[in-house]
């Protein structure tokens, strides 16, 4: 389950996102209270509008983020990012502290999170494999999320006590503190064994290429529709959380208590996805009926304990579904396009989210928030049943040659496992861009 620690580099890496993670937690609770409450008389597409200004970016400069994230030094590019968003904080949280804030000046803001954020996300998680090498990919990519709800259990519930004791001014501050601990760990990484970087060939480099790449790729294709689906509908937890913390009359320790409960859920199913070998699709598939069976539920509890309690199976789900997911991008692609198609992983998964997220707002206002909350578990049954009809029809579900009743599953192989077995002279992506194109079943 931990053998990626067993790396003094990835080491610190975890290290330093765990506390950088458990300050953006704390900034993602007072941000959405802050909207709902202070911005707003409890507007919920509001929320839905700030979200949408913080996660569109991804969508709109998918064009250039995956390129710069194949292109550049990525320990440098982070460098750049992180400080960047720790200074957004502190802009936020001065704004707030003198009474100046209103709401388009936090939509501004949100927007300028959402470009800094559209150059991190693919840097850091192409920089995974960075680190560890594709074998250890999956694990290091489970462990990451492990990591990050991990800090999605203290955060919530240490930002809410904060902007009950000390105002949300102060949370952003704090917030921006803890990104020392990743410019440190940054700084502190041995550069000499990280993995070398797999580039394209001369004239490369183009969006283009990974478009390209993932539509020869049905499972792919497949696994992004599901990411679709599930943040543009599924997925927008500061909504669900906020607006039923409300509905059962709760403040914010209410709000931050049912984050922790996701949080809690989400961190079991990212340690059991570390246990397993490698990112299975059907896994995906699985997980995403599994959230829309549970949001359903959630949406007809009666009261804030029994909905706090569906909350955690609706974070085991959800994490589950992402990690294998983001696992099976990695672990499947050419390293030489891994930047590209993750940038465009993560555009259809986070931009999704200024399609679904207003949305989802706007019935949680119309017809409150079970409503929303039941649209976006439809939404998680839809694409497992996306998932489900493509493994029928494109034949890699089929009779196992030895049991007669015993039906069996063609899964992707990583592509350390596909390409053709050559004495390795280099690293595990120096080894797999070398080799001859994997041959997928």
């Amino acid at each position: 389950m931990f053998r990626s620690l067993g790396i003094f580099n990835y080491r610190l890496w975890f290290l330093g996102a765990l506390v950088s993670n458990i300050g953006a937690w704390m900034q993602a609770t007072a941000q959405d209270w802050v909207v709902l409450t202070e911005l707003t008389n409890h507007d919920a597409t509001a929320v839905g509008v700030t979200m949408a200004c913080q996660f569109g970016p991804p969508l709109v400069l998918v064009g250039v983020t995956g390129w710069v994230a194949d292109r550049f030094d990525r320990r440098k590019l982070l460098l750049l990012t992180q400080s960047s968003l720790g200074i957004l904080s502190v802009v936020i949280g001065v704004l707030l502290l003198t009474g100046v804030l209103t709401l388009p000046i936090m939509l501004v803001l949100a927007t300028l999170f959402g470009v800094a954020n559209a150059f991190d996300a693919p840097a850091r998680q192409a920089f995974v494999s960075d680190i560890v090498g594709r074998s250890q990919a999956s694990n290091a990519v489970a462990l990451n999320s492990a990591s990050f709800n991990m800090a999605r259990l203290i955060g919530p519930a240490v930002g809410s006590i904060l902007l009950i004791l000390v105002g949300s001014g102060w949370v952003f501050v704090i917030n921006a503190a803890t990104f020392a601990a990743m410019l440190a760990a940054l700084i502190l990484i041995r550069r000499d064994e990280l993995q070398p970087v797999a580039r394209s060939k001369k004239g490369g480099g183009r969006l283009s290429d990974g478009v390209r790449y993932v539509a020869g790729r049905p499972d792919l294709v497949v696994t992004f529709a599901m990411a679709f689906l599930m943040g543009a509908f599924g997925m927008n937890f500061p909504i669900f959380a906020s607006t039923m913390a409300v509905e059962f009359g709760r403040d914010a320790d209410g709000y931050g208590l049912l984050s922790s409960a996701l949080a809690a859920g989400s961190l079991v199913g990212a340690l059991l996805a570390a246990r397993r070998d490698r990112a299975r699709l059907r896994v995906v598939m699985l997980a995403s009926a599994g959230f829309g069976a549970m949001s359903i539920v959630s949406a007809m509890m009666p009261a804030y304990l029994a909905y706090a309690l569906v909350c955690m199976a609706i974070g085991f789900c959800t994490v589950t579904m992402l990690t294998t997911a983001n696992g099976f991008v990695q672990t499947t692609t050419d390293p030489a396009l891994r930047g590209r198609v993750l940038a465009l992983y993560l555009a259809v998964m986070m931009g999704s989210t200024p399609i679904g997220a207003p949305i989802i707002g706007a019935v949680a206002d119309a017809w409150g928030p079970r409503t929303a909350i039941v649209v976006g578990g439809i939404a998680g049954l839809v694409a497992a049943a996306i998932g489900a009809a493509w493994l029928l029809f494109s034949g890699r579900l089929h009779r196992a040659d030895d049991r007669r009743f015993h039906l069996t599953i063609d899964e992707t192989r990583p592509v350390t496992v596909v390409t053709p077995v050559v004495e390795p002279t280099g690293t595990d992506d120096a080894v797999a861009q070398t080799h001859a194109a994997p041959t997928r079943r």
